[in-house]
């Protein structure tokens, strides 16, 4: 007689799998949050949050491929940390407030330690982003997934004052882009990465600099920037846009946030390129306009203040740099 698990699905494991999720989750601000995670449905009460015109703000994403760089190197904790880093950095672009987020795991054959790795991760990210982890879904797929595999897709929450919606309508000619350094690559741009990998013959392994692998200069978490916008929020900065800078680089992205009959120039050399970039440029033989096309470049978020606040909007946010402005043209141009 079949059994489930000799399907393919440990149930079991799955039920010791989220006690151990419940273990991790304790370090987490859990203000608001009812009940406990393993309910069917996560509960939050906004009640105490002190919001007039309360508008949620919401948005999901995954890690794609560079998942397959985990995979090789059998390291899976950061891979969380960048799952929730791809949507809160998305949500924090009206302005928002993170709340919570939610995982979806689908998985060959539950992995207990690696899954407890990457929930490590999950639950960092929620720390470094202020917000609750209201739950989750882990799927046994092992028809699906060879075993060692798993997809990871993430969902969040946030909420900010209706008054205070940020949506780039108010952005001028002559306003200033400041932009926030990133990381490295964050989680764009791994299936040209990956090609240029296997084409050139090159293992991840190898020295890369700074004491660090290729594989683990690749495998460094997206940068999470609510602590940074929060702070340009504390100090009363006219925040008029800001731009995740994802997949369509930072001339696609800034674009998605300016108002009709009203362009950007953004001004190469105005801030540090990190060395993966001018690595994987010159290994794939990548032009320029490729580059800006796929990559940060090493910006990952973009923000549109007045001019006259530039300077004080980066002593607020405590680094990045004025690399463009605002004018009367269309479209985004990088000179």
């Amino acid at each position: 007689m079949a059994t489930y698990k000799e399907a393919g699905v440990d149930q079991p494991g799955a039920d010791e799998f989220v006690g151990r999720i419940k273990k991790q989750t304790h370090v987490l601000d859990r203000s608001g949050v009812i009940g406990d995670l393993g309910l069917f449905s996560g509960l939050l009460d906004l009640s105490g949050l002190g919001y007039e015109e309360p508008v949620l703000a919401a948005a999901t994403d995954g890690v794609g491929s560079k998942l397959e760089i985990a995979f090789a190197l059998d390291q899976h904790h950061t891979v969380g940390i960048d799952l929730v880093a791809m949507s809160v950095n998305d949500v924090i672009c009206c302005g928002a407030r993170p709340l919570f987020f939610l995982d979806y795991m689908a998985v060959g054959r539950l992995d207990l330690d690696q899954g407890e790795a990457l929930i490590g991760g999950i639950v960092e990210g929620c720390k470094q982003a202020g917000c609750a982890l209201l739950g989750g879904e882990t799927s046994q797929l092992p028809t699906f997934y060879r075993p060692g595999r798993y997809d990871l897709a993430g969902f969040a929450v946030g909420i900010v004052e209706r008054s205070l919606l940020i949506d780039g309508t108010r952005i001028q000619p002559g306003d200033a882009v400041l932009g926030l350094p990133s990381s490295g690559v964050h989680s764009n741009g791994f299936t040209l990465i990956r090609k240029i990998i296997e084409e050139e013959g090159l293992e991840l392994s190898e020295a890369f600099g700074g004491g660090r692998t290729l594989g683990e200069e690749l495998l460094t978490p997206t940068r999470i920037y609510v602590p940074q916008l929060e702070a340009l929020a504390k100090a009363d900065v006219d925040l008029r846009a800001i731009a995740h800078i994802t997949g369509g680089g930072l001339a696609g992205n800034l674009g998605r946030v300016l108002p009709e009959g009203v362009g950007a120039r953004l001004e190469k050399g105005s801030w540090t390129v990190p060395p993966i970039f001018e690595r994987l440029a010159a290994w794939g033989e990548l032009s320029e306009a490729e580059m800006y096309d796929v990559f940060n470049m090493g910006l990952g978020m973009l923000v549109v203040v007045p001019a006259a606040e530039a300077e004080r909007a980066r002593e607020a946010a405590g680094e990045g740099a004025v690399v463009g402005e605002c004018n009367e043209a269309a479209g985004v141009v990088l000179s």
